[in-house]
């Protein structure tokens, strides 16, 4: 039995398979050794029935996570698997190498991430190259979940929402400017705060203001992170994964257009692709 687990700092979907067959699908709190340390890890995992049912048979895990793009963060996961799935082999590696793989499968390729943060990278076939892994929600995450969330919050705050949008805010979250505050400088994991001011985007994506935000971000993202890559390797494919590439995929289409930008693919979930990718492998 193998595990495959694609985790943003929001949650973390998780599949076991056993020679192909889908045995269990679920999601946990997301795992980001950048927030997270090896105790919170094994907390986590020995909460869940399912991992605790299934830990001695999973002989083989392959975690794909935001934070986990040095030696020492990939090390704070393995140390917490090793220790929970004790019959298991254990591969940490960043979510843009499970981006690649489910896109570009062993081809070459540049890959965009626009979920919860965002990035992209060349892939060479084997290996993510050129690439700085993101500067994270307060520095990046351009065109993201973060992102749009700040925006979002940024024009609320200032009293230019729309009357409509505006509206809707305040029935959604009720909450008022100490609050809402409160919930990005002193709460523990602003992001998850900042990813439900996205899934609000989600639900009036046929908005005006909503479209001219979402497009802004994807012009924004397009020139830090497509442009240099695509410059570099011209004749690399495009493809995409993340909730908000896949959620506004029309706008995002039309964007990259502007660019005179071809995108070849746009994936929401990764994880169905990679489970297939390492049932075949093993």
């Amino acid at each position: 039995m193998i595990a495959v687990v694609y985790s943003s700092s929001r949650y973390a979907h998780w599949k076991l398979s056993d020679r192909g067959q889908i045995l269990s699908n679920f999601k946990t709190h997301g795992i980001n050794p950048f927030f997270n340390d090896e105790k919170f890890i094994l907390q986590l995992l020995n909460k869940n029935t399912q991992l605790i049912n299934n830990a001695e048979k999973i002989k083989r895990i392959y975690f794909f996570g935001a934070g986990a793009s040095s030696l020492e963060s990939k090390e704070i996961v393995s140390n917490a698997f090793i220790k929970f799935f004790k019959n298991g082999k254990v591969f940490v590696e960043h979510d843009l190498q499970a981006a690649a793989l489910a896109t570009c499968i062993d081809q070459r390729g540049i890959v965009g991430v626009l979920g919860t943060g965002s990035n992209a990278a060349y892939f060479d076939g084997k290996k993510i190259i050129d690439n700085n892994f993101g500067l994270g929600y307060l520095l990046g995450d351009e065109g993201a979940a973060n992102w749009l969330g700040i925006q979002l919050l940024k024009y609320f705050l200032s009293d230019n929402l729309p009357e409509n949008i505006e509206e809707k805010f305040r029935k959604k979250f009720d909450l008022d400017r100490k609050q809402l505050l409160d919930k990005i400088y002193k709460k523990g994991s602003p992001t998850l705060f900042l990813n439900s001011c996205a899934d609000f985007l989600i639900d009036n994506h046929n908005d005006k203001f909503v479209k001219k935000l979402v497009t802004g971000g994807f012009i924004e993202y397009i020139k830090m992170y497509i442009l240099p890559l695509s410059e570099k390797y011209p004749e690399a494919p495009i493809y995409f994964v993340g909730v908000i590439a896949a959620e506004f995929q029309e706008l995002l289409y039309d964007t990259a257009s502007t660019f005179n930008i071809k995108i070849y693919g746009v994936i929401k979930e990764p994880i169905y692709n990679l489970v297939k990718y390492y049932s075949n492998k093993n």
